[in-house]
């Protein structure tokens, strides 16, 4: 669900560049019927200038592909920065109209530079085009109105204000969103490493238990055992003793290492939530508990250990949520664990987990009774209640 999410993110922000492009040709197209109207530009250098935006075009998907996958291909932004100057002198220079590719180059050129490069980058920028704005804003002029020096000096002066703040603006128009999906792709992999770490720390705390637990039955073992095999030729009953005692050691490992084995398999209903609630807010769904004040008697307590954790694993697997409520209640004649999400599958009830077969089994063993199901309002509902008392061989 988090990966979705992050590929939605994606494609805003590349037809965010995109969007810029599209401006380019919308202006370009307004600019060259009106040229061609006024006969300031002839059919075969509009045709040209439009194969020009075309290859411009390709280049610039290339580039914004690449920026987002962590690249920055220098000799296609070279390239592209070229065409987009061409296409603009070809085109007549007109600053709202073919003059706007090199500020689109622009754009998508300083999203992965450091600062101090995107500013050279529009500097740079605003010399080179500002002069062919110039000339494309004089050449562009109505021929019956004739242009004094203050004329000319006015459109020299805002044609180089226009390409000044235009440059200024838009090395850091496409690099914010840009920077606003590195950091959805950080927070991705910080969730990723936190489920990571937290299936790490468990199995960490198994090893730990079975080394406490089982070590040291195992290392007497080994030491009775040598030290029966030397007395075995000078002292068979001191060698049949030191056997003895390793039979009784190995049971005893044994037993403790059944205990341990039971005690995972036995869920805690607490660690259950807490774990079930680290896993589901890490993967990004937001989960929230509603526990009685009073402890789930421990009769079903492990039983619904195990529904929280089938719950959730449908959750992770089989929809799109964001939220998702966990509540536990009990009064005397029965207890309710209910889990509710925001995600309700697109799929039969029966499809959503082959572990929802075998809690209906693990609820009939304690009389109780277990019910999936979506509701009307987009959510899905897994309702599992047990009778209270639970009956000995229910």
């Amino acid at each position: 669900m988090v990966a979705e999410g992050l590929n939605r993110a994606r494609k805003v922000v590349r037809w965010t560049m995109i969007g810029t492009l599209i401006l380019v040709w919308f202006l370009a197209a307004v600019t060259t019927a009106a040229a061609v109207a006024l006969g300031i530009l002839t059919w075969p250098r509009a045709l040209l200038a439009v194969a020009g935006l075309v290859a411009f075009s390709v280049f610039f998907f290339r580039i914004s592909d690449a920026v987002l996958a962590h690249r920055y291909p220098v000799r296609d932004v070279v390239v592209a920065g070229a065409l987009s100057l061409g296409v603009m002198i070809v085109g007549g220079s007109q600053m709202t109209g073919w003059g706007f590719a090199p500020l689109a180059w622009l754009s998508l050129a300083a999203i992965a530079v450091p600062r101090r490069v995107a500013v050279l980058l529009g500097a740079g920028t605003a010399v080179v085009v500002t002069p062919f704005g110039v000339l494309g804003a004089l050449a562009g002029a109505d021929p019956s109105i004739s242009l004094d020096t203050n004329t000319t000096m006015g459109g020299v002066v805002g044609v180089s204000v226009y390409y000044l703040v235009m440059c200024s603006i838009f090395p850091w128009t496409n690099r914010l969103w840009v920077w606003i999906y590195r950091l959805a792709e950080e927070a991705h992999a910080g969730r990723e490493a936190q489920a990571r770490l937290a299936v790490a720390e468990e199995r960490l705390r198994f090893a730990r238990d079975l080394h406490d637990l089982v070590g040291h039955q195992l290392s007497a073992i080994a030491v009775k055992s040598e030290l029966a095999v030397r007395l075995t030729g000078a002292d068979a009953d001191a060698a049949r003793d030191e056997m003895a005692e390793v039979r009784g050691l190995a049971r005893t490992a044994l037993r403790e290492l059944r205990e341990t084995v039971r005690g995972y398999r036995r869920l805690d209903l607490d660690a259950e939530l807490t774990t079930v609630r680290g896993v589901l807010e890490a993967a990004g769904v937001t989960c929230r508990l509603h526990l009685p004040h009073r402890e789930v008697p421990e009769e079903v307590a492990p039983v619904f250990a195990w529904v929280v954790r089938e719950a959730a694993t449908n959750v992770l697997r089989h929809s799109s949520a964001s939220r998702c409520d966990i509540t536990v209640r009990h009064s005397d004649e029965e207890a309710v664990l209910e889990v509710r999400n925001d995600g309700a599958a697109h799929r039969a009830v029966e499809d959503v987990g082959s572990g929802l077969a075998g809690l209906g089994e693990r609820m009939a063993a304690v009389g109780g009774t277990l019910e999936a199901r979506p509701t009307g309002s987009g959510e899905f509902v897994l309702r599992a209640v047990a009778p209270l008392p639970v009956e000995v061989g229910a």
